[in-house]
């Protein structure tokens, strides 16, 4: 007879495996020798250093969540995999979690881009969650910034004086 585990209980191990793999991520890394915690990108430390600027609201669209690899404002509660560092949030992980499990629409997260990087702003578990099942790609609203040597930014307009006085 094969025992079939409920829901609740379902959820509940994934969690546990999802803190599991922060844990061995980090062993991993003292291991190898690389210095400190591996966490999520900071938002605010990668703007600064290109200088983007901007704020511009893409809208809604599909984003590949590999791309996605930092945060604005969560940086330290999450691993570089966007596995839980901290089990403070247990209960909000596992409601998404059982929301995914019986196919409940979930509301889009919310990002920031930068060049080809995206930075979580809402929806940090959503992402979590949907990188530990294996998902690809999530549904965001998107709001780009740019730095000055960025390729995508517009050609400067020339000012033209067509005119004779």
């Amino acid at each position: 007879m094969v025992d079939l585990m409920n829901l609740e209980e379902q959820v509940d191990r994934e969690f546990t495996a999802a803190r599991r793999r922060a844990r061995i991520r980090r062993l991993r890394a003292k291991l190898r020798r690389k210095p400190g915690v591996r966490t999520l990108l900071s938002f605010e430390e990668q703007r600064r250093s290109l200088r983007a600027y901007g704020g511009i609201c893409r809208g809604r669209t599909t984003v590949e969540i590999s791309r996605i690899v930092g945060s604005a404002g969560k940086h330290d509660y999450f691993d570089e995999g966007f596995m839980p560092l901290r089990s403070l949030s247990r209960e909000r992980w596992k409601r998404i979690d059982r929301a995914f499990r019986l196919g409940h629409e979930l509301p889009p997260v919310t990002l920031y881009k930068l060049g080809r990087l995206y930075f979580v702003t809402d929806g940090h578990h959503r992402v979590s969650v949907a990188r530990f099942h294996g998902a690809e790609w999530i549904d965001a609203e998107v709001t780009e910034f740019r730095s000055p040597g960025d390729r995508s930014d517009p050609p400067a307009r020339e000012f033209h004086a067509d005119f004779v006085t």
